[in-house]
C-alpha cells in the first residue's frame, strides 16, 4: 500500500474510532520504499544522507507523518503495523503503550528463536546493538495511530540512505539476517504479531483480511 494511502486511511479511521463508529483495529501493511519523518526537531531531514536527486532516481518518496520519533525507512519485506485503538479507560499511559508494542515484537522475535529486547533510553526492539523493529506513535484523545515496523526480509541497504531514527552508533537487522532463513513467510509473521498483540492488549480478533485485523 502506498504510504500516502495508508496515512489517509489511518486518519479517517482514527476519526471513526474517536466517534465509536468502529472498534479497535490493527492494520498490517507493506509499503513501497519511502522515508518517513517524525515531529521531533526537523523531523529527521538532517539525517537524510542521500540527495533529493538520488532518492528520486530510486523512486523513494519522503513524507511528513505527524508521529513521534525521527526519520525511518519503510519498504518491501517489512511488516508495518498501525494500531488504531482506544487506550481508555485503563491504559492511558504513553510509555506503557510503547513498551507494550515492544513486548508484542519481542515475543514475535522469540517465536523465531531470536532473543530480542530493549536498550535503556532508546525506543524499539533490538537484537544486540542492532535494531530489529522501529516504533513511532501518535496518540490523540487516547486513540492511537502510526505504530511499528518489523524488518522481516527487508533490503537493509536502504537504511544506508539515512541515519535511522537519528541513531548513528547502532546497526539495523532483520528476521532474515538473524535466522539465516531466506524467504520467510510474511503471513506467518503477521499471524504471530496478531496473536501476541491480542495477548498483550487483551483483545480478541474478530476477523482478518489482507490489510487489517479488527479486534473487539
Amino acid at each position: 500500500m502506498p504510504y500516502a494511502d495508508a496515512l489517509a486511511l489511518q486518519r479517517a479511521l482514527v476519526e471513526e474510532r474517536k466517534a465509536d463508529r468502529v472498534g479497535d483495529l490493527l492494520l498490517l501493511v507493506e509499503h513501497p520504499p519511502v522515508l518517513t519523518l517524525g515531529v521531533r526537531g526537523d523531523g529527521g531531514r538532517s539525517h537524510i544522507l542521500a540527495s533529493a536527486e538520488a532518492l528520486a532516481a530510486r523512486g523513494i518518496d519522503v513524507f511528513e507523518t505527524g508521529r513521534g520519533g525521527d526519520i525511518t525507512y519503510h519498504g518491501p519485506g517489512q511488516v508495518v503495523g498501525y494500531p488504531i485503538i482506544s487506550l481508555k479507560p485503563d491504559r492511558c499511559d504513553v510509555h506503557r503503550y510503547v513498551r507494550d508494542l515492544e513486548e508484542v515484537l519481542i515475543r514475535t522475535a522469540s517465536d523465531y528463536g531470536i532473543a530480542a529486547g530493549r536498550i535503556a533510553g532508546l525506543t524499539g526492539v533490538w537484537a544486540g546493538r542492532d535494531k530489529l523493529a522501529a516504533i513511532g506513535v501518535r496518540i490523540a484523545r487516547w486513540v492511537t495511530s502510526h505504530g511499528f515496523a518489523l524488518n522481516v526480509t527487508t533490503d537493509l541497504s536502504h537504511f544506508d540512505l539515512i541515519v535511522p531514527c537519528g541513531i548513528a552508533d547502532h546497526g539495523i537487522t532483520s528476521l532474515e539476517r538473524l535466522t539465516g532463513r531466506h524467504r520467510l513467510d510474511r503471513t506467518g509473521v503477521e499471524d504471530q504479531i496478531v496473536r501476541h498483540f491480542s495477548e498483550v492488549f487483551d483483545r480478541v480478533p474478530a476477523f482478518a483480511c489482507d490489510t487489517a485485523v479488527v479486534t473487539r
